[in-house]
């Protein structure tokens, strides 16, 4: 792992053993989702916060040491947000040694276009910079798609889907693309958000801020964030709780007649 900035002593054996921690949650999802295989042309995301910085970051500490061989690059899509630092990313990865592929599309335009002013624009902008990355990895013989949602993304999703959608739905640590030519990975899925903040903090990574929909207050996802918090500091380690939830699904204990047959359901003879 790259080198961190001189701390003192005490800070620095803490900032390895949260290094180490990651490490090992980062190493366990990708194991027990099978995420990364032999040979693999992995594309991490890389968007200039602190969830994609510290993907990248524990992904090439576990390349290093990791019983298979795979290639680790990172690409960021230019969506042409007035004001967005062109060099941050590219000088980031240099001193990686990471390759880097910048893509260009205006996705800006189209959002600030496209939805009336006052309503959120991550939906939209999501869909949009995901086609981009993903027609890019598949046009360039990537295997794997990194992103650098954690558990806590997840479990807001849950309650996203479930308060607006309807749907009990989270956001899978591995999936396949609509389209059927891109593997997506979270390999952050284990993760606590607050770990990765601790994480970037001791690392000094070059934050860039989301000054599209990052900063609308009006952020449905915003305020899931808001109540999952309150939650938390009142009783400690809900929201492991629900992640595990998620990880441990009764079909038959819900109410989804395509995932369980209880048309069919018998008692036994007497």
């Amino acid at each position: 792992m790259a080198a961190m900035a001189a701390t003192a002593p005490s800070d620095s054996n803490t900032s390895k053993r949260l290094a180490a921690q990651l490490r090992g949650l980062v190493g366990k999802a990708i194991e027990d989702f099978r995420m990364i295989e032999p040979g693999d042309r992995v594309l991490v995301c890389l968007s200039g916060g602190k969830d994609s910085y510290t993907l990248l970051d524990l992904l090439l500490s576990l390349q290093r040491s990791a019983p298979v061989e795979f290639e680790l690059a990172a690409a960021n899509l230019d969506q042409k947000q007035p004001g967005f630092p062109a060099d941050v990313l590219p000088d980031h990865c240099r001193t990686l040694g990471v390759p880097f592929h910048q893509i260009e599309q205006d996705t800006y335009s189209v959002v600030k276009r496209v939805i009336p002013e006052g309503r959120t624009l991550c939906g939209l902008c999501s869909r949009l910079r995901r086609g981009a990355l993903y027609r890019f990895a598949a046009e360039n013989g990537f295997t794997k798609i990194a992103l650098g949602h954690h558990r806590d993304d997840i479990v807001e999703t849950l309650f996203l889907n479930l308060f607006h959608g309807g749907r009990l739905k989270g956001m899978a640590p591995k999936l396949v693309s609509d389209d059927g030519r891109n593997i997506v990975i979270r390999p952050l899925a284990y993760v606590p958000e607050r770990e990765i903040e601790r994480y970037a903090r001791a690392r000094a990574f070059p934050i860039i801020p989301c000054r599209l929909c990052g900063s609308q207050d009006n952020n449905q996802r915003l305020a899931v964030k808001r109540m999952l918090e309150g939650w938390e500091r009142e009783h400690p380690g809900r929201v492991a709780s629900i992640f595990s939830a998620l990880t441990q699904v009764e079909p038959a204990h819900l109410a989804d007649t395509k995932l369980y047959d209880f048309a069919s359901l018998t008692r036994k003879p007497q």
